[in-house]
């Protein structure tokens, strides 16, 4: 099973199923040097974990992370760091009723086909359980960005058709839905809860802002900086649209309208008068802050009844019974930062190699 590993220079591999003993990440490519402790993962872990409200799925996983290697009296060696999380709160037997029906919305189908065999415990390896990895990850990418100056902020800007109206950097981690919008915080709460009473579930939208960041970052044709952030973000389980700044909105425009107009030079930096681009131009960063936001499908574990077929094409109704997530989008925020961390680290350490003056 190929496609478990993610970079180039700063490259991760995640392992594990969501009912094995345990889930971890390999990184390998990360400097000697790097200040670390397990604090720092655990801190990003906490906020990806299960069970925080009633707003997420009800598994009780502490989640607490292991350093196997890498790591010698709280700094990174230059070896490749291996971590560990074991998987804790695993109830298998919820599976067993449907282990040869496909659950719609769901990897089921797909993965016999390809594989002619699959882990039904849990969705196995397709379960977002698998985001441990790249959330522990992350972390250590966060600290190299941190100390250039660079942070990232993800938060939910829409949950069904409830969308904020304003940000508030420092109202996102103080409530559990990771909104930004104190007045939109409890209207969305409120659909959340509601559908989770049906035994339904509900999308939404994220947006991720990376502030700090210097001009130069990515490359021309297939390593564009956007087509890397598409690419990690369109590899997180449920997510079905991706756009960087104006987005869709671009296509009902003019170019006099969406233009961004350079209006001169400050320390240095150009400035702009407005960031309709999302922070890049030609795949490359211009220093603006990045933005980019995606789109989250519901849940497709529901308690609902729903029809489908078993393995053999016969027809076959289910209820999916089990502790999930009415709404992915609280938990999904960490991993998206995640992600473009992960991306923004591997295209500074590419940088070093752009120009002669800076091997020198």
């Amino acid at each position: 099973m190929p496609g478990n590993s993610f970079g180039n220079l700063f490259r991760i591999t995640t392992w594990g199923e969501s009912h094995g003993k345990a889930v971890g990440v390999v990184i390998d490519g990360c400097p000697a040097g790097l200040p670390l402790a397990a604090k720092d993962i655990q801190f990003e872990l906490d906020r990806r974990k299960p069970g925080q409200s009633i707003l997420t799925s009800q598994r009780k996983e502490d989640d607490k992370v292991e350093i196997l290697s890498g790591l010698f009296k709280n700094k990174t060696t230059g070896a490749p760091i291996s971590m560990l999380v074991h998987n804790i709160d695993v109830i298998s037997k919820s599976y067993e009723d449907f282990k040869d029906i496909y659950r719609p919305g769901h990897a089921d189908l797909t993965y016999d086909e390809k594989y002619g065999f699959r882990d039904y415990r849990g969705g196995g390896r397709s379960s977002n359980r698998e985001t441990v990895g790249r959330v522990a990850a992350g972390a250590v990418a966060k600290k190299f960005l941190n100390k250039m100056g660079v942070k990232t902020y993800g938060y939910v800007c829409q949950i069904g058709d409830i969308k904020i109206e304003k940000i508030d950097f420092k109202y996102i981690e103080k409530n559990p839905l990771r909104c930004p919008d104190k007045n939109k915080f409890k209207e969305m709460s409120s659909i959340i809860d509601t559908v989770r009473r049906e035994g339904d579930s509900i999308g939404g939208v994220i947006e991720v802002r990376t502030i700090g960041l210097p001009a130069g970052l990515g490359s021309p044709v297939f390593n564009k900086i956007d087509a890397r952030l598409a690419s990690s973000i369109m590899s997180i389980g449920g997510v079905r649209g991706f756009e960087i700044g104006m987005g869709f909105g671009i296509a009902e425009k003019k170019g006099s309208e969406v233009n961004d107009v350079m209006t001169g030079k400050k320390k240095g930096k150009v400035q702009f008068s407005s960031n309709n681009a999302g922070g890049m131009l030609g795949g490359i960063t211009n220093g603006q802050d990045l933005i980019l936001r995606f789109a989250l499908k519901p849940t497709s574990s529901i308690s609902k009844p729903q029809k489908s077929i078993n393995k053999s094409g016969k027809a076959r109704n289910l209820r999916v019974r089990g502790r999930h997530d009415p709404c992915l989008c609280p938990r999904a925020v960490p991993i998206a930062e995640a992600m473009v961390n992960l991306v923004l680290i591997d295209a500074m350490f590419e940088n070093k190699l752009s120009k002669i003056e800076n091997l020198f």
